[in-house]
């Protein structure tokens, strides 16, 4: 294997420091992916350097001219403490023509914003649920063809940002009231959408023109308080003593030949139509007769090994570290194609 220079570009704050293995697993959970990646990179026989970015391109650029990698591995998730800069990065990225791994510009932003992606996958005749987008400073009206209950989320942040247990809402003063939260605390757009009462299930898509499905993983959230929404909120997935204390955990989501046969097909619709391409996880809501609907499309997801995209990976008979060059190898090549 070709030994190659890595630049891993990560937000400042989460530049792994010295002598990071020796911290505790919650001490390191915040930089645990930049950790994970960095590890693999070196495992593999690669130089690597770290390159934290905050609120300009300098780093970058610098690293690009001294550096010279061979190829850069996109951890970034937000930029100038934006999420929806992230494309804008991708895209400055794309005028060095700098190799870089994860989705293109376009993938990002379609797939950012969670009302455009379900407006196109709808037009697709994919199953998404009923929603609607209450604006900053606009006046927080429900249309009638909206029927509670209801989830609150943010238009553009992921990883549950913004979610909680109050976010499922089932009158007109608590939905008054979670936008209102959304719009002055996280301070975006809010998305409102039908809830479906089923489990959350996730496909792991790998690939830009050929795409690999990986096997479907499922968080299981069965040991929740008999009274709390079956929902992803923040805690279920960052808090790690919420997590050890209601056994919250990701496994093989055990599924029909028939519909996971029927996951594989509707992953690659989704990905395909989205314009996405290197890695993605679709998220969606399985109901208990079997329908499927898309919730959201998360590009460059978490890639922590033993999250649920490493996980998945390994089912399918993948190492992290043969995760991690596949990824890698479809950066280049589609550098190599442009």
């Amino acid at each position: 294997m070709k030994k190659l220079r890595a630049a891993v570009l990560v937000h400042e704050t989460l530049v792994p420091p010295e002598g990071a293995h020796e911290l505790s697993v919650a001490d390191r959970a915040d930089f645990q992916t930049e950790l994970d990646v960095g590890d693999a990179l070196t495992a593999l026989g690669h130089e690597v350097q770290f390159v934290g970015v905050s609120d300009e391109l300098a780093p970058i650029r610098n690293s690009i001219a001294w550096f010279d990698p061979h190829v850069i591995f996109n951890l970034l998730e937000e930029f100038r403490e934006q999420a929806i800069y992230d494309a804008h990065v991708v895209g400055y990225l794309e005028l060095k023509r700098a190799p870089y791994t994860g989705c293109n510009p376009r993938g990002l932003t379609l797939a950012r914003d969670k009302a455009l992606s379900k407006k196109i996958l709808a037009y697709h005749r994919i199953r998404v649920p009923r929603f609607h987008v209450f604006p900053r400073h606009r006046k927080i009206r429900r249309p009638k063809h909206l029927e509670f209950p209801l989830i609150v989320k943010s238009l553009i942040e992921e990883g549950s940002y913004g979610i909680a247990q109050a976010s499922l809402v089932t009158n007109d003063k608590a939905l008054a009231d979670r936008v209102s939260f959304i719009h002055e605390t996280i301070r975006t757009d809010a998305v409102v959408e039908q809830y479906i009462d089923g489990r959350e299930v996730y496909s792991a898509v790998l690939g830009n023109h050929r795409l690999q499905v990986l096997p479907t993983w499922e968080i299981m959230l069965d040991k929740l308080p008999e009274d709390a929404a079956r929902i992803a909120t923040r805690k279920v997935k960052w808090d790690l003593e919420y997590q050890e204390k209601h056994d919250i955990r990701l496994a093989r989501a055990e599924l029909t030949p028939e519909l996971e046969r029927r996951i594989v097909k509707l992953s690659r619709r989704i990905t395909r139509n989205l314009g996405i391409d290197g890695y993605v996880r679709i998220d969606y809501r399985l109901t208990a007769d079997g329908e499927l609907y898309f919730l959201e499309a998360n590009p460059n997801p978490d890639i922590a090994d033993f999250e649920e995209f490493a996980s998945a990976a390994a089912a399918a008979g993948m190492s992290y570290e043969a995760l991690i060059q596949r990824i890698v190898n479809l950066g280049i090549r589609r550098a190599e194609k442009g």
